[in-house]
């Protein structure tokens, strides 16, 4: 699998259009980047049903693992403290294709931001949060 992200990647929030859910979306390597809980949030599944599509795309060979799957720095609580843990991100490419199984409105409104999020970093070079 890839190696861990660098720190210097952009965060950009994600608003979505119902007020249910502000995700904080990665920018890395020219995509955008979420964990299984962020994706389970977005698209209003529970994370059972998104790890188990994400293991079908990857067993049918839909997507190559370890071009899509990177790991990230996350600090959690545990016991009254924060620790440090390594979470699986999934790029673009896997969150669209969990988008289009569980077929939701939200993962639409998802794909058309992420489309002009990214088409608005690769020509600035950077993403203006606009809230």
């Amino acid at each position: 699998m890839n190696s861990e992200m660098e720190t210097n990647d952009e965060i950009v929030i994600y608003q979505q259009e119902d007020g249910k859910a502000e995700i904080s979306v990665i920018l890395h390597k020219e995509s955008l980047w979420l964990n299984l809980n962020q994706m389970a949030e977005l698209f209003g599944r529970d994370k059972s049903v998104i790890s188990r599509h994400l293991r079908k795309v990857f067993e049918n060979d839909e997507l190559n693992r370890e071009a899509t799957v990177a790991f990230f720095a996350t600090a959690q609580g545990e016991g009254g403290r924060s620790v440090e843990r390594q979470v699986e991100d999934f790029n673009l490419d896997a969150i669209l294709f969990v988008g289009y199984r569980v077929n939701s409105k939200r993962g639409t409104q998802f794909r058309i931001w992420a489309n002009k999020t990214l088409k608005e970093y690769l020509i600035r070079g950077y993403v203006l949060n606009e809230n």
